[in-house]
């Protein structure tokens, strides 16, 4: 959508919304690079001042991200996602472990109570894939999997705002994956999830629950 001139004041307010209304309808997509400064002064009429202004106000919010050298670019799509992002980053792993078991378990609940047979299908699949990851002895490859396959079971949850909070453990996630998986895959560390896919499928809330408990134990620290 086209930014239009901000002719009415207060001029920053109207900066931070109209750059707010670019990220959150996907104009401007998370991890892209926003416009140069100039071509916004330009397109918003407004001084370096208040748009400087205005992107400071976004970052703080978690939204955007300026980065030495290199531009501005989006980091997240709403403020509750930019706000999370920031905890995770400071969030001890037992801590971080414990709301992900929240989560996780509830949403797991959920997509037994909720799940289509398009939700089963591309559970499957997310599961195929991630089986297939750690037949090929691929660490890196089976990380992405396994993250890509519990996304795939919030998204069976139908819940909006859980499927968002969810998506937000994903990078910290990865790092915790990364560190218990490390450079190899060990056959005797598997930890099968086709019994929560079976649980799913059958429509067992407190099943499924149960086994998207029993996943997590492997990071407690406590």
């Amino acid at each position: 959508m086209p930014l239009h001139n901000a002719a009415r004041t207060p001029l920053v307010d109207q900066v931070i919304a109209q750059l707010r209304e670019q990220i959150s309808s996907g104009e401007w997509p998370v991890g892209s690079k926003i416009p140069t400064e100039p071509d916004l002064v330009a397109a918003l009429g407004v001084g370096r001042n208040t748009l400087r202004e205005a992107v400071r106000a976004l970052a703080h919010l978690g939204l955007l991200e300026s980065r030495q050298g290199a531009g501005t670019y989006v980091r997240a799509d709403n403020e509750l996602v930019g706000a999370v992002r920031r905890r995770l980053a400071r969030a001890e792993l037992r801590d971080a472990t414990e709301v992900r078991r929240g989560l996780e378990v509830e949403a797991a609940r959920l997509a037994a109570r909720r799940r289509t047979a398009d939700d089963l299908t591309a559970l499957r699949a997310a599961l195929a894939a991630r089986d297939e990851a750690w037949d090929a002895k691929d660490a890196q490859l089976f990380v992405e999997t396994d993250a890509r396959f519990h996304h795939a079971v919030a998204a069976c949850s139908h819940n909006a705002m859980l499927i968002e909070l969810y998506a937000d453990f994903g990078e910290a996630l990865r790092d915790v994956l990364h560190t218990c998986v490390g450079g190899e895959v060990r056959p005797d560390e598997y930890l099968s999830h086709t019994g929560l896919v079976e649980a799913i499928a059958a429509g067992d809330e407190d099943r499924a629950a149960v086994e998207a408990a029993t996943f997590l134990r492997l990071f407690d620290t406590t």
